[in-house]
């Protein structure tokens, strides 16, 4: 239920808010893998977190790009 309510937040944002928070997640990303290297790593689950949440924005980037491209095909 949580899951559903974050995906429908992410809906609401417009496409540059998407593209921003995809750069913020990949730095953290880059920076939970740097520190899961170091064996300084808090909170192991946070990788998980993370990968998933930037699938689920680049996901959604698809689905706009292709709703897009069939809209301009119809018109």
């Amino acid at each position: 239920m949580a899951q559903n309510k974050k995906i429908e937040d992410l809906r609401t944002k417009t496409d540059d808010q998407l593209a921003n928070q995809l750069v913020e997640l990949k730095r953290e990303q880059f920076n939970l893998r740097f520190q899961s290297a170091t064996n300084q790593l808090e909170r192991p689950a946070r990788i998980k977190e993370v990968r998933r949440a930037i699938a689920q924005i680049k996901t959604l980037q698809t689905e706009r790009q292709n709703e897009s491209a069939r809209t301009a095909v119809k018109a």
